[in-house]
């Protein structure tokens, strides 16, 4: 028997009320795990939302197949994945530190005529997120978006020192390559590099990446005195010496102070 136009016009009602409530459980949940600091379970969550776990699992699994959430191998369990990281890299300039950081940068840049680099860390991982060229004729390779090892580069070396203590266990847990004979890859080696780094609130580099590359790096901290990223420059190691004079240090680890105090911070 063929529906009335009053009973076609309900069944659409429904059918519309019923992907508005699924449009909005997904962005719930992604909201949810971007303001989480650690994984969280199906459970965890269908409890928290009042929903079937087969019903959040189901929403997390489209989610995660499009990069919006990441399930972790060994737990099983969701963050917020690199896809909400990329939309935000559209808004960088309005949102992030890029935005109240790029006067600085730029008399960084200007001041020590070497390139400027910016990073943050995403999924345990330390990612590029600006690159101001220097004076010099070569310019330097990396690009907004590299992602550098930690245990190699200056900016990961930051992060293994300063940042959460989940980012030193990621690196132990994963293959480290030696780019160059000075690359440092031991556990033990590495645990006594963050130590250094974290006491003298700087790192450099020197040929660890690249024969004749260094860079010095120190920590970026936001309102609630957490590590928030980091601020480099980088380039040829005859002009960023492995024992840097002080006036580079110094240009390093000012700059970082002032854009951490405009982030709401206060420096290290």
């Amino acid at each position: 028997m063929p529906q009335t136009p009053k009973a076609v016009g309900k069944a659409k009602a429904g059918a519309d009320s019923a992907a508005t409530e699924t449009v909005e459980l997904s962005l719930r949940l992604l909201e949810r795990l971007a303001s989480s600091r650690e994984p969280m379970g199906v459970s965890e969550l269908a409890r928290e939302f009042v929903a079937s776990k087969a019903t959040v699992y189901r929403h997390l699994q489209a989610l995660a197949r499009h990069g919006f959430v990441h399930q972790e191998p060994s737990t099983s369990r969701y963050t917020a994945g690199i896809k909400l990281f990329i939309l935000g890299e559209q808004l960088r300039e309005r949102f992030d530190v890029l935005a109240v950081a790029r006067e600085d940068l730029m008399r960084l840049r200007e001041d020590s005529g070497q390139p400027v680099t910016v990073s943050a860390l995403v999924e345990n991982q330390v990612v590029i997120l600006e690159v101001l060229q220097g004076r010099q004729v070569v310019n330097f390779g990396t690009q907004p978006g590299t992602v550098v090892d930690l245990h190699a580069s200056a900016h990961g070396n930051i992060a293994l020192a300063f940042g959460p203590a989940e980012v030193m266990a990621h690196c132990m847990a994963r293959p480290r390559k030696a780019w160059t004979l000075h690359t440092i890859c031991s556990p033990t080696g590495l645990k006594d590099l963050a130590a250094q780094v974290r006491a003298q609130g700087w790192a450099v580099a020197p040929d660890r990446v690249l024969p004749g590359v260094n860079a010095i790096a120190a920590p970026l901290f936001n309102h609630a005195g957490a590590y928030a990223g980091a601020v480099a420059i980088a380039g040829s190691i005859q002009y960023i010496p492995a024992s840097p004079p002080p006036e580079q240090i110094r240009m390093v680890t000012q700059t970082a102070e002032r854009i951490s105090r405009k982030l709401g911070g206060r420096g290290r």
